[in-house]
């Protein structure tokens, strides 16, 4: 069994002050048990300020997670938050990895060497992973790495993301230290069900037919239908969408792999030489591309559904983790913090949970017997219950 505790801080400028609010919300959660662990998500500022750190060198637990843009506990909403959730248990137990630096040119070597050199024997029960945002690296390569150097685990998690222009700040988080080029991960063994939920975008608004993914290198899309991408984005007249990349943000993929799992969500991020089409996640060959239409209405409605699906479920259960794309915060305008805030509405004092924007969402979309098919998606609302 495990106990979840969340903790919170807006606290900036004294560091005595946020570690004594941190403690004290420690305490009144009825202290530790034999094993611990915590998962933060908090606002670049607090990296800045030393805020974190004070943080991680006061708790008695190692600390790993990401920056995010904005973040939520029960009752806590806000922007400049710091939250961090603690899984602590008798009997599941916790391990940590942090990842030698990804950019070396195969990032899914590394995740795969250091996750052999680190694990158990056994297979986890479930595996959190954090990682930065890394513009030229593609998600999807640290997904398949971790299933299959664990054999197949079932893997949730997030890339970090921040508010700023250059996203400059988009750390990993890891005991005391900020990374933009490491990976963490928590293992978690023992006697643990996680179910997991995604929504992305509601199957009526796809429009128009879906296209043969005919070419296509990791997340480079080269050839829709055996044609040409800038052809095939001319001819249905989305040519000058994709070169304004906030306006293709609305207008997001849904992608088939064909093999019986369910479509998960894409985002164009632009044109690069030779015309072709980077997208912020793999694009499948022989998977089928189809275009949809987001907006506010309908991230609310999926995220709604998905809560809704999580509150049925939530008896016997002790945490929820949740991620929500950047994306997803962008197409709800002035009402950015409208899926938080609708959690905790819907959520209430049911589970202890903690929810925070991405930049990358990392969840299975199937679990059979002792497999998972996990996927990188973008532009979704992934949450995990255990």
């Amino acid at each position: 069994m495990i106990k979840t505790i969340t903790l919170h801080t807006t606290e900036l400028d004294y560091e005595d002050k946020a570690v004594g609010e941190l403690l004290a919300q420690l305490e009144q959660g009825g202290g530790l048990l034999k094993n611990t662990v915590g998962i933060i998500s908090c606002h670049y500022e607090f990296v800045l300020s030393d805020i974190f750190k004070a943080a991680c060198e006061a708790l008695p637990f190692e600390i790993v997670g990401t920056i995010t843009s904005a973040q939520s506990v029960p009752g806590e909403i806000d922007t400049l938050l710091m939250t961090i959730m603690v899984l602590t248990s008798d009997d599941v137990e916790f391990d940590t990895i942090v990842t030698d630096p990804l950019m070396s040119g195969n990032p899914g070597q590394v995740i795969s060497d250091n996750y052999k050199s680190s694990c158990r024997a056994e297979k986890p029960a479930l595996i959190l992973t954090f990682a930065p945002f890394i513009a030229q690296n593609c998600g999807d390569e640290y997904v398949n790495a971790v299933t299959e150097a664990s054999g197949g685990a079932p893997c949730f998690g997030t890339l970090a993301i921040d508010d700023t222009l250059d996203f400059v700040n988009c750390f990993m988080l890891a005991d005391k230290e900020h990374h933009n080029d490491k990976m963490a991960m928590i293992l978690i063994y023992g006697a643990v069900s996680p179910k997991f939920y995604v929504a992305n975008i509601s199957e009526s608004r796809i429009f128009g037919k879906g296209a043969n993914i005919t070419k296509s290198a990791g997340s480079l899309l080269m050839e829709l239908n055996g044609r040409h991408v800038k052809e095939y984005f001319d001819e249905i007249s989305m040519t000058d969408a994709a070169e304004q990349q906030y306006a293709m943000s609305s207008l997001p993929f849904l992608v088939d792999f064909n093999d019986g799992s369910p479509k998960v969500s894409r985002i164009f991020v632009m044109f690069v030489d030779g015309g072709y089409a980077l997208c912020a996640a793999a694009m499948p060959q022989g998977g089928t591309m189809y275009i949809a239409k987001t907006d506010g209405a309908d991230v609310l409605l999926t995220a709604g559904n998905a809560i809704d699906e999580i509150t049925e479920d939530i008896a016997g259960k002790s945490a929820l983790l949740v991620y929500t794309c950047i994306s997803r915060a962008m197409a709800l305008g002035g009402n950015q913090l409208g899926e938080l805030e609708l959690l905790d509405k819907k959520i209430g004092g049911k589970i202890p949970f903690m929810v925070g924007n991405s930049g990358g969402e990392i969840c299975p979309t199937m679990v059979s017997g002792e497999k998972a098919i996990n996927r990188f998606h973008n532009n979704a609302f992934v949450a995990c219950m255990f």
